[in-house]
Formats: C-alpha cells, structure tokens, sequence
C-alpha cells in the first residue's frame, strides 16, 4: 500500500509537470540574448522600397538599405551617406534651386564589402529615369532633369525647378527610395523582376540573410557599417498576418517586438506582465479611400454624402480606440504645414437630401440609382485586421440607411498591397472603396497621393483624384523654399481636397509598440521608424 500511495504520488508529480511544461514556453521559444523577433502583422511579396506600397518595407529598408539621410529622434533629418544636408546656406543648392550638389562620405562600404561611390548614385539615378521600371513613388524623382558626376565622391543633380522637399524624397530612410548597388546589378536597368528586390545589398547597420516568403526576413549586423554598430546581432522579422497569432506569440515569448499594432490590441496588450507598450505618432491617415473613376463615385456630391453618413467619431472611439488624433486632412499633423480643417459632421439625415436632390432616386429594393448607375459599391479590405473588419460592416449598415449597397471582399495582405505588374488590388483599382492607411512626410508633400499623373503604376494615387488646381497648388508648394508661402499653399490644396473627397479621413494614426521588458533601448520614431536601432538590445 504504501509502495501504492508513493507510485500514485509519482505519477501525479508526474501528470502536474507535464502540464506545467505545456503551459510554458518550450525552451525553443526562450528569448536568444542580441536577437530581436518582430512583426508588423504584414505580409512581404518584395525587399525592394522602390516597388512597394507596404509600410513595412520602408521600416526594414530603414535597418538595411543605403540613404543619404536618417532622421533622429526629433525627427530632424541627419547625413548618413553624405557629408552634410546641401542647402543654399552651405552651397549645396544654388540661389535659384534648381541644382543640387551632394558630397558623399568617404570610405563607405556596401554590406558585402564592396566600396560605395557615386557610380552607384549614378547608376540608381539611370535605374529610376528607366520609365519600364513600375516603381511606386515617380513623383519625387520627376523634377530630375539631368544629373554630373565631377568625382568619385561628388553627384550633381539638375532639376526642373526648385523641389524644397528634395532632402526627404531623395533617398531618406523615410521614403520609397534607396541607393542601389552598382556592381551587383550593372547589367541593366529594368528591375521589375530581378532577384535582387529578393535580397538587397545596402548599407544599414543590418544586411538581409534571408528571405523565406511567407515564414520570415533574417538580418544580421553589418560587419562594413560605418556608423554606430548595433548591439544586437540579429533581427528577425515574422511573417504573422494574423493579430490573434501575433498576440499569443508576444505572450509565449516567440515575439519580442509586436509593432504597430491595431488599436483594438491596444488594451489587451497594456495588460501582459512582462511587456511595455510605447506609442509613436505617425505619418500615416487612416482612411475610407473611393475609386473615382468608377461610374457611381465619379459624382463628389456621392462622395460627400458617403462621408456625411459615417460616423467617424464612433469609429474613432470603439473601434480605433481613440489611438491617435482625429483628423480631417489628407496630411498628418506630424507633417509640416498640416491643416487643421473644421470636421464635415455626421449627419445621415443631411445624406439623404443631398443625394435626393442630386437625382440618386431609390428603387423597389432600396438601392439609389440615376442614369442606371446604382449605388452597389464593392469594399475591399486587407484579411487578418480586425478594425478594417469591424469597420467595413458599420460602414455597410450605415449607408444602407441612406440607399447604398455595399459588398465586401477581403485579401491577403500580399494580394491588397501586392505590386501593379502582379495585380495588387489597389494598385490597379480593383475596388470601389478600399480601407487603408496613406502618409505624407516630413512636408506636406502629398502629390505622389492625390496627384492627377500618380494613378498606379507611377504612383500612389489609389483613388485616381485628379483636380488641375491642386495639381497646381501642391507643384507650386514643392517649389517654395519660403515657409510662409508653403503654409499658404498646402492650406489652400488641403481645403480643396476635403471639397472633393476622394477619401473620408477618420484620423492621424499613433503606432503602439508592444515588446517584451528584456528589450532595452528601442525607441521608434515617426519618420525613419528603426533609425535608432543601434541603441537596442535583447537581454
């Protein structure tokens, strides 16, 4: 009996350890000291910043790739490749503004150890003015008319007119641009489909090792950084699409980084032991964006009325939780010369009339039509999100109420960001309405967006807007180095835009970083999100 009791008393010991074991992390999933697991929750079809429409991109390009300028934690922008920012102060611009004079740093060198020079500045340059390659951001680089290379260490750009905005555009780690290395790529100049946008080489505190699609990116420190070197060794970036995943993987350890995460995580995230939670204001406007070429929203008075009978406050509070700052413009309040517009109020009473008296009659089922249009639109929308899914189905109850039908379709985040020559469904405008986040910049740059020669492929003009008077005013803007006119002009194409409403604005997003507490020294920032990566570590 006794010998009885002892083995009952084992085997309980044993069966209280097996599920102590399951219920932790497997020693698999344990932090790796110097190794940074994140995710953004986003999927990755390309490494290329030149070819994307996804944030993340442009933050692991921030890690790895070759800019001229960084920014710092005050979002103030810093020389990276260059010796010092030209301006018509130190003579890197001329007086009229049209010729830009770079000085290269010297005794840099690319990830793989080959040197950088500005044969490879020279031959990024002839890779953009290459009109085969279906790059996202076009407009920046329309202003160049013509480019020197006096020396090894000096490029000279040429431009139409003055172009003010030229030291974010012009490869800063904060936009869709990076330089290209020479050497690796040498045999032409159409990149649409080459390997490379697989595995790029740079220059960043960090290199791509890998690149297993739809599993995870691997970077490693980069033994040729000529910068501050980076306290961790590897970063690994995980391919989770799903939020549910990626909050059960902070919790078990297998993340140490969940960044920008929605909203409705917020809260739940706040509340793990063992996790900080930092929020970062963003560029980036979350937005209800229209097809405006598609025959039903063509009419802005449909436009308008779509944004009268949303209830933006509502979706602010429950469903974005009120992270961020409600906003009614296209730029963001983090931008220079954002406007803040008096806010279109929710009134679907006010829809109603609006649409009624611009000839949208209602039919036997409901559904408004005119001229045999009717007013069925298709929303689509990125899987795996819950606010854009949350939103998408109050947006459907609440314009059924003013005689618009809507029909929703969800896609994987590689499909919905996906690049034109591969169908991507916003780049070429398969949808009526389309659920996203567009930023602006440092400046209130917003032409590559809302620009009437930006439509996909040459850029990011999802909606396909185009008004010839904000063409105007947002060229003008690009071309004014004075502060005070600039302000003038944005004010005047912010209020046009809002006039024409190619997009309901809800607000400016805030990004929550959750990571674990054996993360030390991370601080993302609004532009140039990892450029303080070197501080960073895992203990």
């Amino acid at each position: 009996m006794r010998t009885g009791s002892a083995d009952s008393r084992l085997k309980l010991i044993r069966a209280l350890a097996l599920i102590l074991a399951a219920a932790l992390p497997s020693p698999g999933l344990a932090a790796e000291p110097h190794v940074l697991r994140f995710t953004e929750t986003l999927d990755v079809t390309t490494l290329s910043p030149f070819y994307t429409t996804s944030a993340v991109i442009l933050d692991l390009s921030s890690l790895t790739m070759a800019h001229f300028v960084r920014f710092d934690a005050r979002g103030r922008m810093v020389p990276e490749l260059i010796v010092a920012i030209p301006s018509q102060q130190n003579g890197g611009v001329s007086r009229d503004g049209r010729t830009v004079t770079y000085h290269l740093r010297p005794g840099v060198k690319w990830s793989d150890g080959a040197p950088f020079d500005a044969d490879d500045v020279a031959y990024t340059l002839r890779f953009i003015a290459d009109k085969t390659n279906t790059i996202s951001d076009h407009e920046a680089w329309d202003h160049l008319r013509g480019f020197d290379e006096p020396d090894k260490s000096t490029i000279v750009l040429h431009l139409d007119a003055p172009f003010a905005p030229f030291a974010e555009r012009f490869f800063s780690s904060a936009s869709q641009s990076c330089v290209l290395p020479q050497h690796l790529l040498a045999g032409g100049t159409n990149l649409n489909q080459s390997p490379y946008n697989a595995l790029p080489v740079g220059i960043g505190p960090f290199r791509y090792t890998a690149f297993r699609r739809g599993d995870a990116v691997e970077m490693e420190a980069n033994p040729y950084y000529f910068g501050a070197r980076p306290k961790l060794q590897k970063i690994v970036y995980k391919i989770v699409e799903d939020e549910n995943t990626a909050f059960t993987q902070l919790q078990t350890g297998e993340l140490d980084l969940w960044a920008q995460l929605s909203a409705s995580f917020y809260d739940r995230v706040r509340a793990l032991p063992s996790v900080n939670v930092t929020l970062v204001p963003s560029q980036f406007m979350s937005g209800i964006f229209f097809e405006t070429e598609h025959p039903a929203l063509r009419d802005p008075v449909v436009r308008r009325a779509l944004r009268l009978a949303a209830d933006r406050n509502l979706f602010f509070e429950k469903i974005f939780h009120q992270v961020g700052v409600m906003s009614e413009s296209v730029v963001s309040p983090s931008s220079l010369d954002h406007l803040a517009l008096t806010p279109t109020p929710y009134d679907p009473a006010a829809a109603n009339r609006l649409l009624d008296s611009a000839g949208w009659a209602r039919g036997p089922d409901g559904v408004r039509a005119k001229g045999g249009v009717r007013l069925s639109l298709e929303l689509v929308l990125p899987d795996g999100y819950p606010p854009s899914a949350q939103l998408s189905e109050l947006l459907r109850v609440e314009w059924q109420k003013i005689g618009v039908e809507i029909d929703t379709k969800q896609f994987t985040s590689g499909q919905y960001f996906g690049l034109y020559s591969a169908g991507g469904i916003l780049r070429t405008g398969k949808f009526d309405v389309a659920l996203l986040s567009l930023g602006s910049g440092v400046f209130a740059d917003v032409f590559n967006g809302y620009g009437c020669a930006y439509a996909p492929p040459n850029g990011n003009d999802f909606t396909h807007y185009c008004n010839r008077a904000v063409d105007a005013d947002m060229s003008t803007y690009e071309q004014t180095y004075d502060a005070g006119k600039r302000a003038a002009l944005a004010a005047r194409f912010q209020r046009r835009i809002q006039e024409d409403a190619p997009v309901i604005v809800i607000y400016a997003r805030s990004f929550p970083y959750a990571y674990s507490s054996r993360v030390t020294g991370l601080h993302p920032q609004t532009f140039g999100t990892f450029d303080g990566i070197a501080s960073a570590d895992v203990q």
